[in-house]
Order: C-alpha cells, then sequence, then structure tokens
C-alpha cells in the first residue's frame, strides 16, 4: 500500500517536568521548563518554531500565549486538547505544508488540593449526573461489572492489571509512586472504591508539565536525535462525554474503529505492535482495550492479563512507565505523555528494566469506555 502522509512526520524530542502529587510550580512555570528542554533536545531556537499548541488547567494559557513566550513571530495554533488529537492535528498541519516544525505543551497545577473530594475532573456536574453521585470511577465500574456479568471476568484479572502497572511505575524513578509496587493481594485489600473497584485499581491525582516537538522527516534528519515515527492514528466520538449512561451495549466497543483506522493507516498487523501504552483510568479499561483493538477475542481479556501477557518481558507489555496508577496523572497533561512514553520506549528512554527490547512499534490510546470518546495512535522507529 502507499505510505500514508503522516508518516512524514517524526516527534524529535519530548520531555516530562517533575510529576508529583503537589508541586509548588505555576503553570507557566512548568510549560516554559518544559519548552526550554525540548527544544535543547532537537538543538533548536525558539524562532525555528512555526506551530504551537498548549493547555494549563488552573491558569488558563493556550497556544496564543506561548507564541508570545517565543518571541511573536507568526505561527499556525493548534486547537485540540492535549493528547493524541492535539498530536495528530499537528501532524496533519505539518503533513499539509501549514506549518514544519509544531511545540505542544500542558501542565497542571493548583486544580485539586483538597482532598476530602475526588478531583474535580472526576465530578462531572451535569444535571443527570451529579444529583446520583455518578462520579467518572462509578461510571467505570457500571462498564467493568456488566463485562464481568456477560463473561465472568474475574477481580483477580482487574487486580492484574493494576499490579503489573504499578510494579513498572514502582522501578521509574521519575514515577510519582516510585520504589511503592503492588502485588495482586494488595489490590484486592485495598479500600472499595466503587465496586469492583478498590483504590489501586484507580488512577491516582497529581501535578505535573511536558512538552514534545513534531518536524518533517526531512528536517528530523538534520538532528541529532532519535526520531520516532507517527504511523497512523484516529479518533474516535460518541458524544459529550459523560453525559449518558454508561451502558456497555452503547460505549463499550468504543475505539475499535480508531484501531481499525490506525492499522490500516500503518499497513501493520496487531502482531507487530511490541508495547502499549495504554490509557489506564480503572483496571478493567486496559482488559476492555486489549479485545476491542483486536489483541484478544471478547470475553478473553480477563484470561489474557492472568497469563502474565501484560508484564514486562512478556508478548504485550502495558503501561511500561507506570501509567496513570503510578507515573503521573496530572489532568489534561496524561494525555500527551501516553504519547510522550510511547515516543521515549521506541527511542530507549526508559530505564533499562523497563525498556522493551528491539521495540519498533508502540500502540498509544488516550479516554476510555465510560469517556465516551478513545483515541487511538501507532508510532514507529522507521
Amino acid at each position: 500500500m502507499a505510505k500514508h502522509p503522516l508518516q512524514d512526520v517524526a516527534i524529535v524530542a519530548v520531555h516530562n517536568t517533575r510529576q508529583a502529587r503537589h508541586l509548588e510550580d505555576s503553570e507557566d512555570k512548568l510549560l516554559i521548563g518544559a519548552f526550554r528542554a525540548v527544544l535543547n533536545q532537537a538543538g533548536l531556537a525558539p524562532r525555528d518554531i512555526d506551530g504551537v499548541n498548549i493547555h494549563a488547567w488552573t491558569e488558563g494559557w493556550n497556544g496564543l500565549d506561548a507564541i508570545g513566550w517565543l518571541g511573536g513571530h507568526t505561527c499556525w495554533n493548534g486547537v485540540h486538547m492535549p493528547g493524541i488529537a492535539s498530536v495528530m492535528e499537528a501532524a496533519g498541519a505539518i503533513a499539509t505544508g501549514q506549518c514544519h516544525t509544531v511545540l505542544l505543551g500542558a501542565a497542571q497545577s493548583g486544580a485539586h488540593r483538597t482532598r476530602t473530594q475526588t478531583a474535580p475532573w472526576t465530578r462531572p456536574d451535569y444535571e443527570f449526573t451529579a444529583c446520583w453521585g455518578m462520579f467518572t470511577a462509578a461510571q467505570f465500574a457500571l462498564i467493568a461489572r456488566r463485562h464481568m456479568a456477560l463473561y465472568g471476568t474475574k477481580v483477580e484479572a482487574l487486580a492484574e492489571v493494576a499490579s503489573s502497572i504499578r510494579t513498572n511505575g514502582a522501578k521509574n524513578p521519575a514515577a510519582v509512586f516510585y520504589g511503592r509496587p503492588a502485588t495482586r493481594e494488595d489490590v484486592l485489600s485495598s479500600r472499595m472504591i466503587a465496586d469492583p473497584f478498590h483504590l489501586l485499581d484507580c488512577a491516582m491525582t497529581s501535578e505535573g508539565g511536558a512538552a514534545m516537538i513534531l518536524t518533517t522527516r526531512e528536517r528530523a534528519r538534520d538532528m541529532d536525535v532519535k526520531p520516532v515515527f507517527v504511523l497512523g492514528g484516529a479518533l474516535d466520538r460518541q458524544g459529550q462525554p459523560y453525559t449518558v449512561p454508561p451502558v456497555w451495549d452503547l460505549c463499550g466497543q468504543i475505539g475499535g474503529r480508531a484501531a481499525d483506522i490506525c492499522f490500516a493507516q500503518s499497513g501493520l498487523s496487531r502482531g507487530d505492535v511490541d508495547v502499549c501504552e495504554f490509557y489506564d483510568p480503572f483496571s478493567f479499561e486496559i482488559i476492555r482495550q486489549l479485545e476491542v483493538y483486536g489483541f484478544c477475542k471478547p470475553g478473553e481479556g480477563g484470561d489474557f492479563v492472568l497469563d502474565g501477557n501484560i508484564r514486562m518481558g512478556s508478548r504485550l507489555p502495558v503501561c511500561t512507565n507506570g501509567g496513570l496508577m503510578s507515573f503521573s496523572h496530572a489532568g489534561a497533561v496524561q494525555n500527551l505523555q501516553k504519547v510522550i512514553t510511547g515516543a521515549m520506549q521506541l527511542r530507549g528512554d526508559l530505564p533499562p528494566e523497563l525498556t522493551v527490547e528491539d521495540a519498533k512499534v508502540a500502540m498509544i490510546s488516550n479516554n476510555g469506555s465510560a469517556a465516551i470518546t478513545c483515541d487511538v495512535m501507532l508510532l514507529g522507529t522507521e
């Protein structure tokens, strides 16, 4: 098949700031620090950037602000939220000649300091959800419970997912929960949040920033970097997130269409994927994605993970940096960080014990079932 035009776009620099449960740094300080890091990595100056898209949850910084920080020269400006959507938007702008070198960034701090409540982004205030206490954990829990009823999925399978991801994070010095592994028994003995999710089945809340630079294949060749290429990507949407009941028949398959498009764009098969940086807000979502993306049949995801297939050194390592459960969950930043982790894995930038040997293709996802949005991307070394 003909090469897809996005495959002429390369990720040439990625950076995560320090991640922590609480940071004293403002969001603009986090963003500017991340910008400097990726510019230095790529050997670029601010004037070399002609495309920008940034996001800050609390302070409201956007791409127009960033253009000013870079010197105020004319630039393409993206509008999508951080993550696969913003990366695909930027890649499309580069592939169509609207710009040649794009800086993406995101930061969050100061948004969640009251620990008596769940994070504000997990408490939708829509009229048909708020009054029933339908917070994010409960919405994803209902999806998981339906799968368990349909296929007999065991709670131990959910615990295996959480244990695998948290064990990875415990080995990552950059992770918020570095040095804090969890066994299946630890997960199952942690307190219940929303049946079947125990505390350790759930993502954390944290703060931090991140940035990325994309450019053309030709420009990447002139840089002293190891480029990672966009092989394919697609977005699945079913409406406004969290406004409809989390019904399996409605949203249980979301992401499947996007995954099929990705593989068609890239000319690759499921067997070509070496590592998966999947979105892991709750443990079951990994099982769902493995099925929906075609790595196992419907109802077989639980057994797939119980057989050890997502651990480091196995067939399909998942969330190798510790994911949202252990590395970081800094609001919207974490969607961009999924793409960053895929690039880091393919560049060999993770600690040796978390590096998948000879990995050439990484699959990344953002969001999931109860959010009724799911984005998928494939990155490659070639």
